[in-house]
């Protein structure tokens, strides 16, 4: 696990929340229902979804390179009962510089 650093400029982060309690759902939280019915193998319907997406997000400090980003996302999702996150990141996304991190045993997740 590493900072990200937006000090510089660079990257942007977008949040966006679905209130779906008695509205019709958006193919997004569609789609994360889904998601959650196929891995935790259980009957799943939201009624609140926060989709929070950290865009071309340079590590800390970004005063060493603001070139190299990641873009990757935190769904958080209720169906008042029962809460999930799901950790998404662009495939090959991952532009950071391990070798010049202050620690080198970088995870992706969480643990």
């Amino acid at each position: 696990w590493d900072n990200a650093d937006f000090s510089r400029g660079v990257g942007t982060t977008y949040y966006q929340e679905f209130s779906t309690l008695n509205t019709a759902k958006p193919p997004f939280v569609r789609d994360v229902e889904a998601k959650v019915r196929r891995y935790m193998r259980s009957s799943y319907s939201a009624a609140w979804t926060l989709k929070i997406t950290w865009e071309k997000a340079p590590v800390y400090a970004a005063q060493s390179d603001t070139r190299k980003t990641i873009t990757y996302q935190a769904v958080l999702t209720t169906d008042g009962f029962r809460s999930y996150i799901l950790m998404l990141y662009q495939d090959r996304g991952m532009q950071w510089d391990y070798s010049r991190l202050a620690t080198t045993n970088v995870l992706i997740g969480y643990t």
